[in-house]
């Protein structure tokens, strides 16, 4: 890993290069992998405790087949331990080639920052979207971004839904991503055979109500084929 950067690399940066474990498989992914081969759509997700990252996961899988027929592979890289990962997936496989990456390094060298809470009586001169936030901030949030919610709501009222609905129990692995990392934003980058970002999306840049946003598939789909052209 290099320099951490202040704000989230843009097209027409290097792309940071990375080692981690294989979650789908044995071994490491590495961004050398595709160099000179094939161009590559990389998500940075937090861990499995976040319902809206997994929808994020599942969306990228949908797209990969197109994606493919543009060239373009897919890796997911998520915030969670190895085997935890490797246990989730064993019961939800996808198509998308998937890492583990508990301390978020990769998400850091991309410069895709975690959201530091302040106190609710901070100085508003020292809140600066997305650097730092307030809890009050979040918790005022009414949130429905794929639209499967009865109505808008608050961000944990949502997740305790979502995680409901899917069956999906909390581990003590998963308490302790989230204590961590919880408010760590989602990415993904389109890099090149090169090694160079071509397209990126990084969550939540306007402001809090963005956050749990992602790119529909028809957007992924028009950022891969600018890159053929």
């Amino acid at each position: 890993m290099t320099a951490i950067p202040d704000y989230p690399l843009q097209p027409g940066d290097a792309a940071p290069s990375f080692r981690l474990p294989a979650v789908n498989r044995d071994g490491l992914v590495s961004l050398e992998d595709y160099r000179g081969k094939c161009a590559v759509m990389v998500g940075l997700f937090k861990g499995l405790h976040c319902p809206f990252c997994r929808r994020h996961i599942a969306r990228m899988a949908v797209a990969t087949d197109k994606l493919s027929e543009e060239g373009i592979a897919t890796l997911a890289i998520v915030n969670t331990q190895l085997e935890r990962a490797r246990q989730y997936f064993r019961y939800r496989p996808t198509r998308v080639e998937l890492a583990s990456d508990p301390e978020v390094q990769t998400h850091r060298a991309f410069g895709v920052s975690k959201v530091v809470i302040l106190p609710d009586s901070a100085d508003p001169q020292e809140l600066q979207w997305p650097k730092t936030g307030t809890m009050a901030q979040l918790m005022s949030l009414s949130v429905n971004p794929t639209g499967e919610l009865p109505q808008k709501m608050g961000l944990m009222a949502a997740s305790e839904l979502l995680n409901k609905q899917d069956g999906f129990e909390m581990t003590a692995v998963d308490q302790q991503m989230f204590a961590a990392h919880g408010t760590q934003l989602n990415s993904q980058f389109l890099i090149d055979a090169n090694g160079v970002i071509r397209w990126s999306f990084v969550e939540a840049q306007g402001g809090p109500d963005e956050l749990c946003s992602m790119p529909a598939e028809d957007e992924m789909i028009a950022a891969a084929k600018a890159v053929r052209r």
